[in-house]
Formats: C-alpha cells, structure tokens, sequence
C-alpha cells in the first residue's frame, strides 16, 4: 500500500502529533517512524497500524 506523507502530515496537524508522538502510539524509535515515512510504500498491517496511531481511518492516509 503507498501511503501519502502529505494526508499523514495532515492527520497529524489535526490531532496536534509530532512525529515523536505518532512513534510512540505506532510502538516504534522516531528514527523509525521517520523510515515508514519516508518509505511510502508500507504493508497493509503497517499501514492499519499508523491509521490506528493517528487515531483515523486508513483510507485518510492512503495515496489516490
């Protein structure tokens, strides 16, 4: 699944979650949070699991 860094950037603007937080409630190091960023490309569990971390739905997160 390819995840858009932009809707994710959004989703974290409107829960107010830095990336360090969105680490922590994804169970993960920001370094590595930084990594499935940047990555885009991310496996149907990983990507329900940063859905669930910012607290939306996984289809907010997802590229069109």
């Amino acid at each position: 699944m390819r995840i858009s860094r932009d809707k994710v950037d959004i989703c974290r603007a409107r829960k107010k979650k830095s990336v360090a937080d969105l680490a922590e409630a994804y169970g993960v190091s920001r370094a590595r949070m930084n990594v499935i960023l940047n990555q885009r490309e991310v496996s149907v569990v990983s990507a329900g699991r940063l859905a669930d971390a910012l607290e939306c739905d996984v289809t907010e997160i997802l590229e069109d």
